[in-house]
């Protein structure tokens, strides 16, 4: 090799090859100056330095035994500890706080030369297309590639979808038609047109809340990091020996913002020609939600996608404020007391705790031999299933999820049942009081008159303002909370859900009618669709839950009807009567009790009448 060749050669390189003046002769110098080495010396070299690997990684890794050694027999369940970081909370703060390249001035909005810009006639697919579109739920997302299987399984059900199975963590997807019991789709029924739309809907995917009064995945990862150094995982839950909890809390996660920017899009695109009302009177539409973060995202977000960016000048958003003493028919929780008293508003965690000991049974004991050194318990099980729900709608996968069988995620999704049912819903004593101003309010937009009397969480202030609550509009949006969709559900009296209750705590009732996943899941929404029918002398309402048409017959002088319609003056009649035996004094401040468990049940939503004896 050449001296300049060598020189030109990087100084790693340089340093790597050997030197002539300290090179050690193995045997006699060739005639040509080279060093000859034998075949032995060769491969006893290589066979020291695998040796010589081999001891340095015996000696340095502690949890390794050598075999040689004379070191006191471990059991194999604690070969491996937890990282330390295992369990802890993994944040990443995106924007920076000061980045060191931001120079509004240079990077405007909006430089003008937009070009042509004439618009198009509106989108009207429920009124023109010959089907309606579904909504499968849950587009960037990744269902887990395989679930445990029981016993006697063995293999998955290809049919059976995991993010339907979540209650009110699932993302929203359109209802089979007929799930409710009307064999009717969305689309406005022969001889009818529609001729006005009030949407409620739910906030979009978030991560987990600050509190939960069974389970909740920040509690347990809490407990998991703390006591990461005397833990270990193995088998299906080795994953979690380096876990850490990723998620935030309570804002919109990102598939949360995408979930409400469609839904605005496709409410746009099936009642887009209703906007031609605004145009003729010269108004502009009025749309709702609240102060809290994920609350007013989620109405922005819907804006965006219904309207288009940016929106300035094409609506109105009024922000009503969530906070105690505050009224919202939005968050009615906030001036109802008796709806911040758990022995009145939790009655849901003794039939969860009961039910989860039976689903859970065989997941417990699958699942706490592989986690040592740490006590698993049904609740910890209960919380990994949060966790498989929670991370995917946040980070888009969990391996929480493969942990799992169909039946058991079938459990949980009707443990989702059981607390809504008996917290915010039929079987809760502050259900039907806190929904019964927001039917207030849909009765005053459905007949044009104000709020008569405002005895609920009805804000005066607001409703009595033409410019903040106006009437006669065609279109409504209004953005809210799950408990708050089932709060309303029940106050309407929509009985077909309540069929089955009381939910028993010992068993899935088959076929039964309240599911949450299909009134409450995340981006849920209600459309109460107004219709003009060549058929009916009276306009026409028909309620419309995630795609899914609803029956009227619980609501008194509403007919059976193939479509779920109702005249609307029959249902405000109906509703008014609701309204005046809601008394909101007496369940949300009156001084009542009722016994935990089935002591006392309701399936109407309503406290326990004044002078009513439990024994």
């Amino acid at each position: 090799m050449s001296a300049p060749y060598k020189e030109s050669m990087d100084p790693e390189s340089q340093a790597l090859l050997p030197h002539q003046e300290n090179e050690y002769a193995a045997s006699a110098p060739t005639p040509g100056g080279r060093r000859a080495y034998r075949l032995r010396h060769v491969l006893l070299a290589f066979t020291a330095g695998i040796l010589s690997a081999v001891l340095v990684e015996l000696v340095l890794c502690s949890h390794y035994t050598l075999p040689f050694a004379l070191q006191p027999e471990r059991s194999p369940a604690y070969v491996d500890l937890a990282h330390p970081d295992a369990g802890s909370t993994e944040v990443h703060k995106f924007p920076p706080a000061s980045p060191t390249n931001a120079f509004p001035s240079f990077f405007p909005s909006n430089v003008g030369h937009a070009g042509p810009t004439p618009t198009g006639a509106e989108p009207a697919l429920v009124a023109t297309a010959p089907s309606y579109p579904m909504h499968t739920g849950a587009p960037h997302l990744l269902a887990p590639l395989a679930l445990s299987h029981n016993a006697s399984t063995s293999k998955s059900n290809p049919a059976f979808d995991i993010f339907k199975h979540w209650g009110n963590l699932s993302p929203w997807f359109s209802v089979e038609r007929g799930s409710f019991g009307i064999d009717s789709g969305p689309e406005a029924p022969p001889t009818c047109r529609v001729t006005g739309l009030h949407l409620l809907h739910r906030h979009g995917a978030r991560y987990p809340t600050e509190w939960a009064s069974y389970g909740g995945p920040a509690n347990f990862s809490s407990r998991l990091h703390n006591a990461a150094d005397g833990w270990s995982a193995s088998g299906q839950l080795e994953f979690m020996n380096n876990w850490t909890y990723k998620l935030g809390e309570e804002i919109l996660t990102p598939f949360g913002r995408q979930q409400l920017f469609d839904l605005g899009v496709s409410m746009r695109m099936k009642y887009g020609f209703l906007l031609q009302n605004f145009t003729e009177t010269n108004t502009l539409p009025v749309f709702r939600t609240e102060s809290q973060d994920r609350m007013l995202a989620s109405a922005l977000n819907f804006a965006i996608g219904f309207f288009g960016y940016p929106f300035d000048g094409q609506y109105q958003q009024s922000i009503t404020i969530e906070e105690n003493g505050y009224n919202n028919t939005l968050a009615p929780y906030k001036t109802c007391p008796n709806a911040g008293d758990r022995t009145k508003s939790d009655r849901a965690i003794p039939y969860v705790k009961q039910w989860a000991s039976i689903y859970l049974h065989d997941a417990l004991e699958r699942l706490r031999p592989q986690l040592h050194g740490y006590e698993l318990t049904i609740e910890d099980v209960y919380t990994l299933q949060q966790m498989c729900a929670y991370e995917t709608v946040a980070i888009g996968y969990s391996k929480f999820c493969e942990l799992f069988t169909e039946d058991e995620w079938k459990g949980f999704n009707y443990a989702l049942d059981l607390y809504f049912w008996y917290d915010s819903a039929f079987g809760s004593p502050v259900a039907r009081v806190q929904g019964v101003g927001y039917v207030q309010e849909l009765v005053s937009r459905l007949t044009h008159t104000p709020i008569p009397v405002h005895n609920s969480s009805t804000n005066a202030t607001l409703d009595d303002n033409s410019a903040t609550f106006p009437l006669g509009h065609s279109l409504y949006v209004d953005a809210t909370h799950e408990v708050v969709v089932l709060n309303v559900i029940t106050a309407l009296n929509l009985t077909n859900f309540a069929a089955d209750g009381p939910l028993p705590a010992d068993h899935i009732p088959e076929h039964r009618a309240f599911k949450s996943s299909h009134l409450a899941p995340f981006a849920t929404n209600i459309q109460f669709q107004l219709l003009s029918c060549e058929s009916h002398t009276d306009p026409q309402i028909r309620i419309i839950i995630n795609d899914g048409v609803t029956p009227l017959t619980g609501i008194r002088g509403c007919p059976e009807d193939k479509d779920g319609k109702c005249p609307v003056p029959v249902f405000v009649d109906a509703q008014r009567e609701i309204i005046g035996k809601t008394d909101w004094n007496w369940a949300c401040h009156g001084d009542w009790d009722v016994p935990p468990g089935p002591a006392w049940n309701t399936t109407t939503g309503d406290a326990p009448e004044p002078g009513s004896v439990f024994v």
